[in-house]
């Protein structure tokens, strides 16, 4: 075998190891430490005064928190949802909200980001209803840790807790998504 063709099949090789990588790290797991209690959902995120009644989750979320590595909650004030997720590993089952409304028949204008008087960075977009209603909802999601960390999409969160946890940090993190009616 030639230098080069030794030098081709180990390029290959390491490409694919590289593509199989993070898959290594998807297997479930047992869920933050809090998840027993309410605690687990408290202070971090809720707006500050603000009642919050927590709400049963849907079928379909029933299923998919069966299989997420961590916990899920929705919450609402009487005029806007939260769906609060809380992971102590990174996941590739997190992904942008957008992608859920798109698959539930809504339009998704193009995602901005936003900061509020917090300094909380948050990905908004607007998601408007392919039927006759045409119903519209102002949504708005970030992931962050209790250390201050942030991010607005779930990617670049994946790929920094995934850094992380190679050394040594690690979460919990949250991901939390605000809907509200539109106009």
């Amino acid at each position: 075998m030639r230098r080069a063709e030794f030098i081709a099949i180990w390029f290959v090789f390491a490409l694919a190891l590289a593509a199989l990588w993070p898959l290594a790290h998807t297997a479930p797991h047992t869920p933050p430490a809090k998840a027993g209690s309410v605690e687990w959902w408290e202070g971090l995120w809720a707006p500050q005064n603000t009642s919050l009644v927590k709400l049963p989750l849907s079928p379909l979320e029933q299923r998919f928190a069966r299989q997420f590595p961590g916990q899920i909650g929705r919450f609402t004030d009487g005029r806007r949802e939260w769906i609060v997720r809380v992971m102590d590993k990174p996941t590739r089952m997190l992904h942008p909200a957008s992608d859920c409304f798109r698959g539930m028949g809504y339009t998704v204008d193009p995602p901005r980001v936003r900061s509020d008087g917090k300094g909380e960075h948050w990905r908004c977009f607007t998601a408007t209803r392919k039927d006759t209603s045409g119903a519209k909802l102002k949504v708005c999601e970030r992931i962050f840790d209790a250390r201050g960390k942030q991010w607005t999409d779930a990617s670049s969160w994946y790929w920094s807790a995934l850094m992380a946890k190679a050394t040594q940090a690690s979460g919990p993190w949250w991901a939390v998504t605000q809907v509200e009616r539109g106009e």
